[in-house]
C-alpha cells in the first residue's frame, strides 16, 4: 500500500511548490571549491601588478633595462587587462566562466613560469602582454561565478571575500616582494603565480559543476568589442605612463589620450546605432551603476593611493627598503582576516549604504590622522592606529559598495556588472596613482621652494644649523670637508620636510574626497525590495510573506 496520503474529497489539489525565481543557482551544496578558485582568481589579478612595481628595480636590472624602459613591464600586463575586458565578458557569455577560467588560469601559470627565465626586455614585456590577457578573465568572471553558483543568502560572504583578496593581495606584496629578493630571487615574484594559478584550475575543475549551456547566445558585437577593448587601453597607457612623460607636453601621452577617446566615442555612438549592441547603454547609464562605479573606482584610488603615500614616504624619507615597507602594510592587510566576516554579517543584517558609510567615515579618519601628526621622524609604529582603521574602512567600504549594486542587478547583468566592477577597479586605481603621484611631486616641489626662500647663505640660523651638523658628521675629518657634510645634511633635511609635507597633503585630498563620496552614499535612495525576477538575492535572505487568508463564508452559504 502506498505511504501516501490520500487527497480529502471535495479539497483542492495540493499546490506545487514555488519555482525558484529564474536566474538564481539551483539549490544544492555550496560550491566551496569553486569559492577557494574565486579567491585565488581576485588575489592573483592584483598581487601579480603590485609585485612588479615593487620589484621593478630588481627586475629591471636582471633584463637590463634602463628605467624609461622598465616604465614598460607593469603598464603591459594591465593595458592587456584592459583590452581584453569586453572579450572577457563575451566570451564567458558564450562558453561558461567555469571552462574559460580553467583555461586561462592554465595559459597564466604557464606564461608566469616562463616570465622567470626572461633575459631581455622584449621577452619580458611580450610575457607581460600574454599575462595580462590570461588574468584579464578572473576579476569579470570570477565575480559572476559568485552571484551564479552559490546560494543568494551567501553572496554578501561572497562579496565580502572578494573585496578582502583584492586588498589583502595589494598590501602584502610589499613583503612578499622584499623576501623574495633577499632570500630567493627576482624570479619568484613571477612564480609564485604558478602554484596559485594551478591550485585555482583545480578548484575549478573537480571541485564545480559545469556550466549549463546558455539559453541564448550572447550577440558578437565584433566592432564594439574591439573599439572598446582598444580605447580603453590607449587610454589606460596614457595614465599609466603620464606622470613620468610629463602629460600633456609629451606627443605620445596626447596621442595615446586622443585615440583613446575617438575610439571609446565611436564605441558609444555605434553601442547607440547598432541592431546588436554589445552593451545596453540604458542599463550602463541609467540609475544606480554610473554612481555606484564612480564609488568603487574612488575607493581604488583612496586605496592605491594611501599605498602609495606610505611607502613614498617611508622611502624617500626615512630610507626604508622594501621588505621594511611591507611590515607597515600588512597592518592593512593582517586585520582583513577579521574584518572580512564582520563585514558580511553586517551587510546581511543592515544596509550595506550603512556598512559603506562607516567604512567611509574610518577612511576619512585615517587620513585625517596621518596629515595632521606625520612628522620627518615617524616610523612603522606611528602609522599602526590609522592603518587599522584603513583596514576595517576600505574592506566595509568596498564590500558595501559592491553589495549595493548587487541589490539592482539583474541576473542576465552578472558579467556585465563584472566587467563594470573591473573597468572601475582598474581605471579608477590607475587615476587615483596618477593623480595622486602628480599631486604630491608638485606639492612637495611647491614645498621645497618655501623652505629654500628661509634658507639663505650668511644667514645666523642657516650658519649655526650647518655648523651643528658639521660638528655632528665632522669629528675625525678636517673641518672643510666636514662643513661640506654639514651641508649635504642640511640639503637632506629640506628634501625630507619637503618630502613631508607632499605626503601629507596628499592624506589631506583623499580625506576631502571622501567626505564627498560619504555625501554621494548617504544621498542614494535604499535598495529596492521588489520581485524575484527584479532583485533575485532578496528571496533567499526575505522569504516571501505568506498569502491572507480568505474571510470566512457567512453560515448558510456556499464557500467561494
Amino acid at each position: 500500500m502506498s505511504g501516501a496520503v490520500p487527497a480529502v474529497a471535495g479539497s483542492p489539489p495540493a499546490a506545487p511548490p514555488p519555482a525558484a525565481p529564474a536566474g538564481l543557482p539551483p539549490a544544492g551544496p555550496i560550491p566551496w571549491w569553486g569559492l577557494a578558485a574565486v579567491l585565488l582568481g581576485t588575489f592573483i589579478s592584483t598581487l601579480n601588478g603590485r609585485l612588479s612595481t615593487f620589484g621593478l628595480g630588481d627586475i629591471r636590472g636582471a633584463v637590463g633595462a634602463g628605467f624609461d624602459e622598465g616604465a614598460w613591464i607593469t603598464t603591459a600586463q594591465t593595458v592587456a587587462q584592459m583590452l581584453i575586458l569586453p572579450f572577457a565578458i563575451w566570451i564567458g557569455g558564450v562558453f561558461g566562466a567555469r571552462r574559460v577560467l580553467i583555461e586561462a588560469a592554465l595559459a597564466y601559470a604557464f606564461i608566469t613560469l616562463l616570465e622567470g627565465f626572461s633575459s631581455n626586455l622584449g621577452m619580458l614585456l611580450v610575457l607581460q602582454f600574454a599575462g595580462g590577457i590570461a588574468s584579464g578573465f578572473f576579476i569579470p568572471l570570477t565575480l559572476s561565478f559568485i552571484l551564479r553558483a552559490t546560494p543568494p543568502r551567501l553572496w554578501a560572504y561572497g562579496i565580502a571575500l572578494y573585496a578582502l583578496n583584492l586588498e589583502l593581495s595589494l598590501n602584502i606584496s610589499a613583503s612578499l616582494e622584499g623576501w623574495y629578493v633577499d632570500h630567493l630571487s627576482w624570479r619568484w615574484i613571477f612564480w609564485q603565480n604558478v602554484p596559485l594559478a594551478l591550485g585555482m584550475t583545480a578548484c575549478f575543475k573537480w571541485g564545480t559543476r559545469p556550466d549549463p549551456k546558455p539559453a541564448v547566445i550572447p550577440k558578437s558585437d565584433r566592432f564594439g568589442l574591439a573599439t572598446s577593448g582598444v580605447g580603453m587601453a590607449l587610454i589606460y597607457a596614457a595614465l599609466d605612463q603620464g606622470n613620468r612623460l610629463d602629460w600633456l607636453n609629451s606627443g605620445l601621452i596626447c596621442g595615446l589620450l586622443i585615440a583613446g577617446v575617438i575610439l571609446v566615442a565611436v564605441f558609444l555612438l555605434h553601442e547607440r546605432t547598432t541592431a546588436m549592441p554589445f552593451i545596453n547603454l540604458k542599463v550602463a547609464f541609467g540609475r544606480p551603476l554610473p554612481r555606484l562605479l564612480l564609488l568603487v573606482a574612488f575607493l581604488r584610488l583612496t586605496i592605491l593611493s594611501t599605498a602609495f603615500l606610505i611607502p613614498q614616504y617611508l622611502g624617500q624619507v626615512r630610507g626604508f627598503r622594501a621588505l621594511e615597507v611591507g611590515q607597515t602594510l600588512i597592518w592593512i592587510a593582517a586585520p582583513q582576516l577579521i574584518v572580512c566576516p564582520l563585514a558580511a554579517l553586517s551587510l546581511r543584517r543592515s544596509d550595506p549604504r550603512l556598512v559603506s558609510s562607516v567604512g567611509f567615515i574610518l577612511i576619512a579618519i585615517a587620513c585625517l590622522i596621518v596629515a595632521h601628526g606625520l612628522t620627518p621622524v615617524w616610523s612603522s609604529d606611528q602609522f599602526l592606529v590609522s592603518q587599522l582603521l584603513q583596514a576595517v574602512g576600505q574592506s566595509f567600504a568596498l564590500s558595501g559598495i559592491i553589495f549595493f549594486g548587487i541589490l539592482h542587478l539583474k541576473p542576465q547583468d552578472a558579467l556585465t556588472f563584472g566587467a563594470a566592477i573591473q573597468t572601475a577597479r582598474l581605471m579608477g586605481g590607475q587615476i587615483g596613482t596618477a593623480f595622486i603621484a602628480t599631486l604630491v611631486r608638485v606639492r612637495s616641489q611647491t614645498a621645497s621652494n618655501h623652505i629654500g626662500q628661509h634658507v639663505t647663505i650668511g644667514d645666523p640660523a642657516v650658519l649655526q644649523r650647518l655648523g651643528a651638523y658639521a660638528a655632528a658628521t665632522g669629528r675625525s675629518v678636517d673641518p672643510v670637508t666636514a662643513a661640506g657634510r654639514g651641508a649635504t645634511v642640511l640639503g637632506q633635511v629640506v628634501r625630507s620636510a619637503a618630502a613631508t609635507q607632499g605626503v601629507i597633503d596628499g592624506f589631506v585630498v583623499i580625506g576631502g574626497l571622501t567626505a564627498l563620496a560619504l555625501a554621494l552614499v548617504v544621498a542614494h535612495k535604499p535598495a529596492p525590495i521588489g520581485p524575484a525576477s527584479h532583485l533575485p538575492l532578496f528571496s533567499g535572505l526575505f522569504p516571501p510573506r505568506p498569502a491572507p487568508e480568505p474571510p470566512a463564508a457567512p453560515s448558510g452559504t456556499a464557500a467561494p
